[in-house]
């Protein structure tokens, strides 16, 4: 990758690395605070639904108002907001406050995204375009991973993990405000019919929705599930570290797999894969700590690799001037199905308690299998020559 890319999105990485740091700390913090403070397990789960609300709307709203005010104000806007959103959330602890300012969150976050990536596609040329976003990404995961292991130096029952998180946010402005010297053009995606899409890659768009559902429920209710299960604080951040980072591992081997093999037959594969190690830990109810991480690294490992198996089999359908404005809709039918996912094992939870957490899961993974096996009785795979590359991507909700 020629240096001038590097020198010139070094900044932009350092802050959102930064950025996510607090983000990781974030989620996992309210969702324990939760548990603490003896939030019904249902109310919890509408609370952190209230974040992917708000990322849909942010997704609709971000790029307009980028246009109007700029690259550079519209992110300082949106991380202040952001800083200010989990304060609030740190001095008045009650479910209506923290629903709103999570659903805040979910707006400046979408809008943040909108910013970093339109800079990063300013700055990457077609040939270090995919080499960059891989780099993006890493930095994502390994932030939102590394953040887990904060809570465990702050008591969550205090203010200071809040400020914490809103320090880590306002930082991450500071080397992407101070460097940015020219701001890139943001172009209003055109509309893409969603029937279309179902019509050309059932599969790819039901996976992208189960994708939705899954994720959410890892990295919202996730937390929630490790302290009802009596996890102590350090097992929390290890049992979301492990969550997290183990996506980041299988993504690129995965990868390569499904450029070689047909990716319905990929997908069925960790699917199943998916739905035994979750199964697993649904049935056993004491299993020893150390197996039930690595069952939980197996599941997530797989399972986080479904989106961008489900994009790259939508796109081995498309014509290449049809993949930007699929790429919107795959979003917004991701973070639709994902606005459910925290809701739903919510519910179940309050109703059967922290174990159903897993077999939801689990059954998930497993209809997911059940339709991709449907789907390859009955129609044969794009041939060699039409296939795509592997997209390395991730739901940015």
């Amino acid at each position: 990758m020629p240096l001038e890319t590097i020198i010139g999105t070094w900044p932009l990485l350092l802050g959102m690395g930064v950025l996510m740091l607090g983000a990781g700390l974030q989620s996992t913090l309210l969702g324990v605070r939760a548990t603490l403070e003896g939030f019904p397990t249902a109310v919890t789960g509408v609370i952190m639904s209230c974040y992917y609300v708000g990322y849909l709307f942010g997704t609709i709203a971000a790029p307009r108002l980028v246009r109007k005010v700029g690259h550079i104000r519209a992110f300082a806007a949106f991380a202040a907001l952001a800083s200010g959103a989990i304060l609030a959330q740190g001095i008045f602890v009650n479910p209506v406050t923290w629903g709103a300012m999570r659903l805040l969150s979910g707006v400046c976050f979408a809008g943040i995204y909108v910013v970093a990536e339109s800079w990063l596609n300013d700055r990457a040329s077609r040939a270090t375009r995919g080499r960059l976003f891989a780099i993006y990404m890493v930095v994502l995961y390994i932030g939102l991973g590394a953040g887990q292991f904060l809570l465990i130096a702050w008591d969550p029952r205090t203010p200071s993990p809040f400020m914490l998180v809103s320090v880590l946010i306002s930082l991450a402005m500071v080397p992407i405000v101070l460097s940015a010297q020219r701001a890139p053009e943001v172009t209003m995606p055109r509309k893409v019919r969603l029937r279309d899409l179902y019509r050309d890659s059932p599969l790819g768009v039901v996976g992208v929705s189960v994708s939705g559902l899954i994720s959410s429920i890892i990295f919202s209710m996730g937390p929630v599930y490790a302290r009802l299960s009596g996890l102590a604080m350090t097992k929390v951040a290890a049992f979301m570290s492990l969550s997290i980072l183990a996506g980041v591992v299988l993504q690129y081997p995965i990868g390569r797999l499904s450029d070689r093999l047909d990716r319905r037959t990929v997908i069925a594969m960790i699917c199943m894969i998916a739905t035994a190690a979750a199964g697993m830990i649904a049935v056993f109810r004491r299993l020893p700590h150390p197996l039930l991480l690595a069952l939980t690294a197996a599941f997530s490992g797989f399972a986080l690799t479904l989106y961008s198996l489900a994009v790259s089999h939508v796109n081995d359908t498309l014509e290449p001037a049809e993949m930007v404005a699929a790429s919107g809709a795959l979003l917004r039918i991701n973070g639709t199905s994902a606005a459910f996912g925290p809701t739903l094992i919510g519910g179940l939870m309050a109703l059967f308690g922290p174990r159903v957490y897993f077999a939801a899961l689990a059954s998930l993974t497993g209809a997911l299998t059940i339709f991709d096996l449907w789907r390859k009785l009955r129609h044969r795979p794009p041939a060699r020559d039409q296939k795509g590359a592997f997209l390395n991507i991730r739901p940015r909700a």
